[in-house]
C-alpha cells in the first residue's frame, strides 16, 4: 500500500517552535486543535508568513539532510512505513529521498506558499515537473488542449513525445480565442487544458480565469507554467489546478541550478509520490536535498529581484519603442492583453522581466546580439531566463527551433525575434548607452539579406 498523506497533513508537517502560516497558534498547546489564518494574497507577504525551518541545532537556516535513505529503530516501523500508517506527517519518519526529504519539503512549504495552492513538490528540472504533470492527470490515450505558442520542449513533448510514448494526443490552440479553446475540447477525453501564464516567446498573456471556466466546464484541470512570471500572477487564485515551474529560472536567479516545481492540491502530490502508481515515485526526478537549500535561501529574494527586472524590462521597452523598434511587452499599454495582465497580476510586481525585438530577419537579430554581446557588452548570448545579467537569444533557432516552420509561423513567432530575459546588473544608464550603441553598429552594417537579393537581379 502506497503511503499517501492527507492533505492538511502533508501542508503542516508541524515541529516545535515552527509554523507554516496556515494554521498553528504560537501561544497554543501542542494538543490544541490549530486556528485558521488568512491566506495572504500578496506573494511576498505569503513567503513571509511561510513556517520558518529551523537548523538541527538552532541555526537561522534549515539543515541539509543529505541522507538517501533514512533508519528506523525497530522493525515493524519500516513495515508501517511502506503501508502509509506512519511518514513524514505521522512520527516525522522517512523512507528515501526519492519519496520525502525533510529539505526538499521544507522548500515545497515555500513554493506552496508563494503560489498560494494546498502542497508543492520539487523535481529536478522544469520538464520532470511538466513532464510528471501530464503522465499523471492525462493517462495514457488521453487527450490535452494546449497553447500553440509554448516553450519548444513542452511543444515537442506533447507532439511528439508523449503521442509515441503513450499514446496522449495534443491539440494546439489560439488560447485566447474561448471558442477554438471550446471547440478543441474532446467531451470524455481531454484531460488537461494547458497554457502558460505569458507564453515563450511571444509574451501573449493568457486569459486564466476563461480558460479555467473552459477547462472545468468539460471535467478537465487547468494546468499553467509560470516560469516567467513568479510573483507577478498567481494562476492558482485565478482557477488554475496546478501551477508548474522551472525553478531554474527567475525563482533560481542564479543560472547555476537547474530545478522544477509542482504546486497544487495535496491529493495530487499524494497520488504523484505514491509507492505503486505515483508518476513522480516511478520515474524519480528527485531533488538533491543541497538544491533544495540553495532555492530556499533565495526564495526570500524574489520579490526584489522581480520588481527590478520589471522595473528594468519596462524603461528599456518604453525606450525601444522610441527609437522605432518593434517591441512586445505586456507593460506596454498597446500591448493587446496589457489590461488582462493589469487586471489579474499582484500589485507592485510589474509586468516581468521578458521583452522581445523582433528584427524581422534572423541575420539583423544575430548581428544586433553580437554587438550586444561582443562590442557593447550589453548582455550575454544565451538561452534560459532570470539571470541578473540581461541574457539574449534568437528564438526561431534557438529555444523554439523544435517547433516546425509552420507552427512557429501559426504562434508568432518571426524569425528575427529577440528573446530578451532583462537583468539587473550595472546601472539603468550604462546598459541603455550600450544597447543604443550596438544598434547603431549594427544599423551601420549592410543587411545581408537585403544585399543577397540586389546580386541576384
Amino acid at each position: 500500500m502506497a503511503h499517501v498523506m492527507a492533505a492538511s497533513e502533508l501542508v503542516t508537517l508541524k515541529r516545535p517552535l515552527q509554523n507554516d502560516g496556515f494554521g498553528g497558534d504560537d501561544n497554543g498547546s501542542a494538543d490544541e486543535k490549530p486556528k485558521v489564518r488568512r491566506r495572504e494574497a500578496d506573494p511576498a507577504a505569503a513567503l513571509a508568513a511561510a513556517r520558518h525551518e529551523f537548523g538541527e541545532h538552532g541555526g537561522v537556516n534549515m539543515s541539509i539532510e543529505a541522507s538517501a535513505t533514512f533508519t528506523v529503530m525497530e522493525p515493524d516501523t519500516m513495515r508501517r512505513l511502506f503501508a502509509g500508517e506512519l511518514g513524514p506527517d505521522r512520527g516525522d519518519l522517512y523512507i528515501y529521498s526519492r519519496h520525502f526529504n525533510p529539505t526538499v519539503l521544507a522548500l515545497g512549504r515555500q513554493m506552496a506558499a508563494l503560489e498560494g495552492t494546498e502542497a508543492a513538490y520539487c523535481t529536478a528540472s522544469g520538464m520532470s515537473a511538466i513532464s510528471s504533470v501530464l503522465m499523471q492527470l492525462v493517462g495514457a490515450g488521453g487527450h490535452v488542449v494546449a497553447s500553440r505558442c509554448l516553450y519548444g520542449g513542452t511543444h515537442a513533448l506533447l507532439s511528439r513525445f508523449l503521442p509515441r510514448a503513450t499514446g496522449v494526443q495534443a491539440t494546439f490552440v489560439d488560447a485566447d480565442d474561448e471558442a477554438a479553446v471550446r471547440a478543441a475540447v474532446r467531451p470524455g477525453e481531454t484531460r488537461v487544458v494547458y497554457v502558460e501564464t505569458m507564453s515563450n516567446p511571444t509574451l501573449a498573456v493568457a486569459d486564466i480565469p476563461m480558460l479555467a471556466r473552459v477547462a472545468h466546464d468539460a471535467g478537465a484541470k487547468l494546468v499553467v507554467d509560470n516560469t516567467f512570471t513568479p510573483m507577478i500572477v498567481s494562476p492558482a487564485r485565478l482557477g488554475a489546478d496546478v501551477v508548474v515551474h522551472s525553478v531554474s529560472k527567475f525563482i533560481s536567479g542564479g543560472a547555476d541550478i537547474i530545478a522544477g516545481a509542482i504546486c497544487g492540491p495535496a491529493s495530487l502530490v499524494n497520488a504523484m509520490m505514491d509507492l505503486q502508481d505515483g508518476a513522480l515515485m516511478l520515474l524519480g526526478p528527485t531533488m538533491n536535498a543541497k538544491v533544495a537549500f540553495e532555492l530556499s535561501e533565495r526564495l526570500p529574494h524574489l520579490p526584489l529581484r522581480m520588481q527590478e527586472h520589471s522595473r528594468r524590462a519596462a524603461e528599456y521597452a518604453t525606450r525601444m519603442r522610441r527609437l522605432g523598434l518593434r517591441v512586445a511587452y505586456p507593460g506596454l499599454p498597446d500591448h493587446p492583453h496589457h489590461a488582462r495582465l493589469r487586471a489579474m497580476g499582484n500589485p507592485g510586481y510589474g509586468a516581468g522581466g521578458m521583452l522581445c525585438v523582433d528584427m524581422g530577419t534572423e541575420d539583423r537579430a544575430n548581428r544586433l546580439m553580437h554587438h550586444l554581446q561582443n562590442t557593447t557588452q550589453f548582455g550575454l548570448m544565451a538561452v534560459s531566463l532570470g539571470y541578473y545579467e540581461t541574457l539574449m537569444s534568437c528564438s526561431g533557432s534557438s529555444t523554439s527551433s523544435e517547433m516546425s516552420p509552420e507552427d512557429r509561423t501559426r504562434a508568432g513567432i518571426s524569425p528575427g525575434l529577440v528573446r530578451m530575459s532583462v537583468g539587473y546588473n550595472g546601472t539603468l544608464e550604462q546598459r541603455w548607452a550600450q544597447f543604443e550603441r550596438a544598434l547603431s553598429l549594427m544599423q551601420q552594417q549592410p543587411d545581408r539579406d537585403a544585399a543577397a537579393k540586389y546580386c541576384k537581379v
